[in-house]
């Protein structure tokens, strides 16, 4: 694998949108104890049902730690999945993995972006990450891709959308949080999204979901369904902490125009909920100092955006919630040519994201 000085920019190469045809999916298999309840035994079964679901639309690779190698092979034994041994602290691949980029030459290269853990030692969620840190140059090094590393620039893969065609939306919340890059401002952070991933535009939204404890990623929140249309997390409840938050990224999103001068269009998806986890659930997880404390009485950030979009498939959770079937029909209509399939996503809700958060997708090349 090459470390190339240049940037993608520079070098003719952009992200694409989500909904670009793809080679893969990356996941990684969750059992940290102290995240995960019953030492992840109950996420690895919903694990196993989100990675066969992507799997009817395209391959998925799964990286797993020498301890559970042989768990996952078995559990995953179908076609179409490919077990590797990959070392990792958690399963977020979205947030650890590297941010694919493409030319019009037909060639792949990943942007690693340094991690810490949502926000290190100033409300990071644990400690150590330095496998984490090396996830996405591992990546890279098995699919012989060659890898822009911003070392000093901190950024998790949730904390950004982009339409494929020079735009980009993000939150304030996230980006400009002083646990993440507190020496950069907005301009420059800005510059540095703009020389990596290729886009003019930067549409920044105040905040994502209420408790979100990534501080807000956008793909929780609103994403993409074609360039010039989103889909934002809504609710009509005044009394709802999420209501000041989904009126404040309205209105920026009905008052912006994203690169090429087009006025958005704003579907609103409804929030389920709300959610939280039973004082059953929350005794599962390992107590360790300095990870993420798990509690009944702490609202859950479920969100239906948090889905994948893949090969003819959109991939989206489901949280046995009556809105369950309104989330799936809003989906199939804003995306016609794609199957949707829900997948349940309490598991992995409790661990603190979930299907988005959870995977990255490959790009296929791209020539001409």
């Amino acid at each position: 694998m090459t470390t190339l000085d240049s940037t993608p920019r520079a070098d003719g190469f952009h992200m694409p949108a989500e909904w670009a045809p793809h080679t893969q999916t990356w996941m990684l298999w969750p059992e940290r104890p102290d995240n995960w309840r019953l030492g992840g035994k109950p996420v690895q079964a919903a694990h196993v049902a989100l990675a066969k679901a992507i799997a009817r639309f395209e391959p998925v690779t799964v990286g797993v730690s020498a301890g559970q190698y042989d768990n996952a092979c078995a559990r995953l034994d179908v076609p179409n999945i490919r077990v590797v041994e990959l070392s990792s602290d958690d399963a977020w691949m979205r947030d650890t993995g590297p941010t694919f980029v493409v030319d019009h030459g037909g060639e792949v290269r990943g942007v690693d972006w340094a991690f810490n853990a949502w926000g290190g030692f100033l409300g990071g969620l644990y400690a150590p990450w330095n496998r984490d840190e090396q996830v996405a140059s591992k990546v890279l090094d098995m699919e012989r891709c060659q890898r822009y590393h911003t070392q000093d620039f901190v950024l998790e893969g949730g904390s950004i959308h982009v339409d494929g065609e020079g735009t980009l939306i993000t939150t304030e919340e996230c980006l400009l949080n002083r646990n993440r890059n507190p020496h950069l401002n907005r301009e420059q952070i800005e510059h540095i999204l703009a020389d990596h991933l290729a886009v003019e535009k930067i549409i920044w939204l105040p905040d994502g979901l209420f408790n979100d404890e990534t501080d807000g990623h956008v793909d929780n929140f609103c994403c993409y369904v074609r360039p010039g249309e989103v889909l934002l997390a809504w609710t009509d409840d005044a009394s709802d902490p999420n209501y000041p938050r989904c009126q404040a990224a309205l209105q920026v999103l009905e008052n912006s125009v994203d690169a090429k001068g087009r006025a958005l269009v704003v579907h609103k998806m409804p929030i389920p909920g709300p959610l939280y986890a039973t004082q059953e659930e929350c005794d599962g997880v390992d107590l360790v100092a300095g990870s993420q404390e798990r509690h009944p009485s702490v609202r859950l950030a479920g969100s239906y955006v948090n889905f994948l979009i893949v090969n003819g498939g959109i991939i989206a959770p489901s949280f046995d919630d009556p809105l369950d079937g309104q989330a799936q029909a809003l989906l199939q209509k804003l995306f016609p040519e794609h199957e949707v399939v829900m997948v349940p996503g309490r598991e992995l809700l409790l661990g603190g994201g979930n299907i988005h958060c959870l995977t990255q997708q490959q790009p296929a090349p791209v020539r001409g």
